[in-house]
């Protein structure tokens, strides 16, 4: 009996530790607070509150000890286009964020979502009527996927776990001026792209519906995937499609033809719109897909890097 109680609490505290690195609705809702929030002013590329969204990330970075992978430590940066003629500053300094999580590893996993959004309406893009001079807080499109980035990045540092790959964190700027930072990231790597076995997208990731479920393109462009989700258990409802292309920062991994996989739950009609806020978020819902996403993770660990399928049609 007297080694009773040291197993018990053993066990308890393993299972208070598990608990406290899963994906956290609390913790996903102080970022997207955040970086939803009106002070942020919609994180338009080259404001000064986009800069102020990248500084966020980096300093989530660092906090989970990451290694800064970008040209200048955590950064790498680019001069984006904005192709509105109406815009007289059409050129805009901006960066990726880019963080690694080394596991002495051969290959890397490659998991991104862009932090920028259409700031007070004047870049184009957006679906009001008279948008300039509103702020398109962007709470799902992208605050959420930048939350997802995060957890995901607190997860795999926290896990006490030494994993067969390594990671590679990108919040990618300009992706709303034509999947900017991605483009640069594929034609200047910070790490050999044959070195990566697949790059999974988060955009869009927090308005939940239970009846359409959780979208997860990129099915087809490896033909491993299928194995790979065999084991994937959840209460979320998810769905996938074949489709490697498309108009979010996968496309620009699946261009160079590495096997992506692309989380989204869906337009609505507050995309693009001053009205896509954080109390709109489903914070549980979101933590969930995160699971899954670590689920299908964690299986594709089990085998060597993924080769790569076009996608026909």
């Amino acid at each position: 009996m007297k080694y009773l109680f040291p197993v018990l609490l053993l066990i308890f505290i393993t299972k208070v530790s598990a608990q406290s690195i899963s994906p956290s609705p609390e913790i996903i809702s102080k970022h997207i607070s955040k970086l939803a929030s009106d002070k942020m002013k919609g994180r338009g590329t080259g404001s000064k509150e986009n800069a102020k969204a990248a500084k966020y990330v980096e300093n989530e970075l660092k906090k989970y000890k990451l290694q800064p992978m970008g040209t200048d430590g955590f950064r790498q940066e680019f001069v984006a286009k904005v192709r509105r003629v109406a815009v007289p500053d059409s050129l805009r300094k901006t960066q990726n964020i880019i963080g690694f999580l080394d596991n002495d590893a051969e290959f890397t996993i490659v998991i991104g979502a862009h932090f920028d959004h259409l700031g007070l309406g004047k870049q184009g893009s957006s679906k009001d009527d008279h948008p300039e001079g509103k702020i398109h807080n962007g709470a799902d499109d992208n605050a959420s996927g930048v939350a997802g980035l995060l957890e995901l990045a607190r997860y795999f540092s926290e896990n006490n776990s030494k994993e067969p790959y390594n990671f590679l964190f990108i919040a990618f700027g300009a992706e709303e001026l034509g999947l900017l930072g991605s483009k640069h990231f594929v034609n200047n790597p910070t790490l050999p792209l044959n070195k990566i076995s697949f790059m999974c997208n988060m955009d869009m990731i927090g308005r939940y519906n239970p009846d359409r479920g959780v979208g997860i393109g990129g099915y087809g462009t490896s033909s491993q995937w299928p194995e790979v989700f065999k084991p994937v258990k959840s209460g979320i409802k998810f769905f996938t499609d074949a489709a490697g292309s498309g108009g979010s920062d996968h496309g620009s991994f699946y261009a160079k033809r590495i096997p992506v996989l692309f989380f989204h739950t869906g337009g609505h009609d507050d995309y693009h719109k001053p009205t896509d806020d954080v109390e709109k978020i489903n914070f549980k819902a979101e933590a969930g897909i995160l699971n899954i996403e670590i689920q299908i993770i964690e299986s594709a660990m089990k085998l060597p890097k993924l080769s790569f399928t076009e996608v026909k049609n």
